[in-house]
């Protein structure tokens, strides 16, 4: 399967936009991530998927922790600082603060949704490693509507009381 054919297809499908953060407040580093999924209640697990070239990679077992942050709609610079697209960027970078968390992760005080995990498993997966972690700690801000990314660009969330034609709401 040819990489391009298979990234563009791929980028078809919508997804939420996080920074995975790691280390502590003095050794602070974050990464932008949109492969990320939950994967069981009990317990409480969810997954990232890093490039093993990425230093993220080899630092969340190293400091066996992990932040989980889900960027709002507006965070789009942030996501970008954090893709290290900060030089393509007009004007400054976007600046953040840092709330510590539970396992001394250092998390983005800002995101919409703010996720301490320890790290549970890793399995080498291709060009990848999926760390799995166990969520300590779940923190939400207000009502904050997601960033998404679709297509390589950010898009924001539909209204949420206007189903789209043919769109029935989940019966939970």
């Amino acid at each position: 399967m040819d990489p391009h054919t298979f990234r563009r297809a791929l980028g078809r499908f919508a997804t939420g936009v996080t920074v995975v953060t790691t280390g502590t407040p003095q050794d602070f580093h974050g990464m932008t991530a949109n492969a990320f999924a939950s994967v069981s209640l009990e317990p409480p697990l969810v997954l990232v998927c890093v490039d093993r070239r990425a230093r993220t990679c080899s630092r969340i077992p190293h400091f066996g922790a992990f932040g989980v942050n889900i960027l709002q709609e507006d965070q789009a610079p942030l996501s970008d600082r954090f893709a290290g697209r900060t030089g393509t960027q007009d004007g400054p970078p976007p600046a953040f603060h840092l709330v510590t968390a539970v396992t001394g992760t250092p998390l983005l005080e800002e995101a919409a949704v703010r996720l301490d995990c320890r790290l549970y498993q890793s399995h080498a997966a291709g060009d990848h490693v999926i760390f799995v972690g166990e969520v300590l700690e779940a923190r939400q801000t207000g009502d904050a509507r997601p960033l998404l990314y679709y297509a390589g660009g950010y898009h924001a969330l539909g209204a949420l009381d206007e189903a789209g034609p043919g769109v029935t709401p989940p019966r939970w």
